[in-house]
C-alpha cells in the first residue's frame, strides 16, 4: 500500500527518520551502555527500560522507512480543490468551523484522507456541501475555506 505524500510531509518524515537514525539511536546505545556497565542485568530495570526504548525506536525507524520507500509524492494542489495536504475549514450544520488538513501523517489537526469526513472532502471546491458518513452518524459539511 502506498501513501500520497506532499513534498513537504515527505521531508518531514524524512528529517524525522534521519534524526531517530542519528542523534537519537546513538543516545539509545550510549544509555544501553551505562545501564549494562551497572551490573547484573537479569534485575537491572535502567537496561531493561533502556531495552524497551531501543525497541520502540528501531520499530518507529522501520515504519517510516516503510512509509518514505511505499511513498508517492503528489503535488500540493491549489487552493480551488480538496487534495493531500489542503487545509480546509468547514462548517456543520451548527454552524460549528472545524479547520483540519487531510495528512496520512496523522496528528492534531489533521483527518486522514480514508476517513470519513477525509474521503467526503476530496476533490471537492469552496462553497460544496458534502455528506459525511461517520460511524456516530450521518452529518453535512459546507467547505468554507481551502488552503494549499
Amino acid at each position: 500500500m502506498s501513501d500520497e505524500l506532499t513534498a513537504e510531509q515527505h521531508a518531514r518524515l524524512t528529517a524525522e527518520l534521519a534524526e531517530l537514525e542519528g542523534p537519537k539511536r546513538q543516545e539509545m546505545i550510549q544509555a544501553i551502555k551505562v545501564a549494562r556497565a551497572e551490573g547484573d542485568l537479569s534485575e537491572n530495570f535502567a537496561y531493561h527500560a533502556a531495552k524497551n526504548e531501543q525497541g520502540l525506536l528501531e520499530r518507529r525507524i522501520t515504519i517510516l522507512r516503510d512509509r518514505l520507500d511505499h511513498a508517492q509524492i503528489v503535488s500540493d494542489g491549489d487552493a480551488r480543490t480538496v487534495s493531500i495536504g489542503s487545509h480546509v475549514v468547514v462548517s456543520d450544520e451548527a454552524g460549528e468551523r472545524i479547520d483540519v488538513e487531510l495528512s496520512v501523517l496523522g496528528g492534531a489537526g489533521t483527518v486522514s484522507p480514508s476517513s470519513p469526513l477525509g474521503s467526503a472532502l476530496l476533490g471537492r471546491h469552496v462553497g460544496e456541501a458534502v455528506d459525511v458518513q461517520a460511524p456516530r452518524g450521518a452529518w453535512k459539511a459546507t467547505i468554507v475555506e481551502i488552503r494549499a
